[in-house]
């Protein structure tokens, strides 16, 4: 299946002010660069390298990672961050260097094998990749999407969202670009991608990219008719990676799912789905009042319906109190390493039974260290007349 690609504007033109905040520092670079020697001793050449940095952020403002420093960057990037709790793996990242790509087609076609790559036949493996950094000459592209693959939120005339609500505002501007969904509660949004030269683009995901899981529960055959499914690979593409003072801003990335990211957020928030009293009625519970506990009960089963789903399709995807025991494991390696591992409680421990779970009791390290996949400084630029460009 083709990836159809329709054009919208360009980027704002080059700014003093732009130039200036796209110039590498220096301290930045020479810090990485030293991380990645101390931790890459087979390199060699640090005095060299540092030597060479130094000359080219002079000339050009800027330096250019080598694919062993990328890819070094890029899973010390996934190390340091503190709201994932699947950091246990961070050295099997795969890392995909495409800083060659110079077209709003080729980031397109990028983002789709991306995908692909990731998804395999269910077997999700964690993927970053990177596309050109911003230079003082000239910006890199960037996704509007937050992750590759999001549900739309259509808003009726009534005023309801069907679909995601999350999504609602987004879905609104596919739609003055003129992208048209068929207004389903799981249709899935077309990228919007910002090149650094050009018009930016609305690119559609072609079926095979996307892989769906439809939800069924092992014991109630009456979850199947509540019609709900879920794609299989939580993606990221709206935040910078930087790495040494270089900003790559079109970087999607993804690792697998935890269970309770679908079943006690995407499903049950009363600000997304909002699944939780529609399953409490099909088990018959009690929602007259909060202390018959059945958010609880629904909650419970709407998690046990996604794991099951997920391994019967054999999709890759880890349950909470696995996940957290990982965590504490990597926890205790960076530790033996004499390395800072930075982390949000608030993120770390699970939205669902996170009590009994085993990094509930304790605290953590707050540091901010780089390399870093961090929120980009400024909002993208939105197309302003997008209504009438497409009539």
């Amino acid at each position: 299946m083709r990836t159809w690609i329709t054009s919208l504007r360009p980027f704002d033109a080059l700014t003093a002010q732009a130039v200036l905040e796209r110039t590498t520092d220096f301290r930045e670079a020479e810090r990485f660069i030293r991380l990645f020697h101390a931790e890459n001793p087979q390199a060699g050449g640090l005095h060299a390298r540092l030597r060479d940095v130094s000359r080219d952020v002079a000339r050009h403002g800027t330096y250019t990672h080598t694919y062993e420093e990328l890819e070094f960057g890029a899973r010390v990037a996934w190390r340091n961050s503190n709201r994932c709790i699947g950091r246990l793996y961070w050295r099997s990242l795969k890392v995909r260097d495409r800083r060659q790509v110079t077209t709003a087609e080729g980031v397109a076609l990028e983002c789709v094998e991306h995908l692909r790559v990731a998804t395999g036949n269910g077997k999700i493996r964690p993927t970053v990749t990177v596309l050109p950094p911003d230079t003082p000459a000239l910006r890199g592209p960037r996704i509007l999407n937050d992750q590759l693959i999001r549900y739309a939120g259509h808003r009726t005339k009534g005023g309801r969202i069907v679909g995601d609500p999350r999504n609602a505002e987004l879905t609104d501007l596919a739609k003055a670009l003129g992208w048209q969904g068929r207004s389903g509660r799981f249709d899935v949004l077309p990228l919007i991608i910002q090149p650094s030269l050009g018009d930016p683009l609305l690119c559609n995901l072609p079926g095979d990219a996307v892989l769906e899981v439809p939800l069924v529960h092992p014991e109630y055959q009456w979850f199947e008719e509540l019609g709900l499914r879920w794609h299989a690979v939580p993606a990221i593409s709206d935040m910078c990676l930087e790495i040494g003072g270089i900003c790559y801003p079109c970087a999607p990335f993804n690792g697998w799912y935890m269970g309770t990211e679908i079943g006690a957020r995407n499903f049950a928030d009363a600000d997304r789905y909002d699944q939780l009293k529609v399953v409490a009625e099909r088990l018959g519970l009690d929602t007259s009042t909060e202390r018959t506990l059945w958010r609880d009960h629904a909650l419970v089963e709407l998690n046990v319906a996604v794991l099951h789903s997920f391994e019967r399709e054999g999709v890759t995807m880890t349950d909470h109190h696995t996940e957290s025991r990982r965590f504490l494991t990597h926890l205790s390696r960076e530790e033996k390493a004499g390395r800072v591992c930075p982390a949000d409680w608030s993120w770390i421990v699970p939205p669902m039974s996170g009590g009994v779970t085993p990094v509930f009791h304790r605290y953590y390290d707050t540091s901010v260290l780089s390399p870093a996949f961090v929120h980009h400084r400024q909002p993208p630029s939105l197309p302003s007349q997008a209504r009438t460009w497409f009539g």
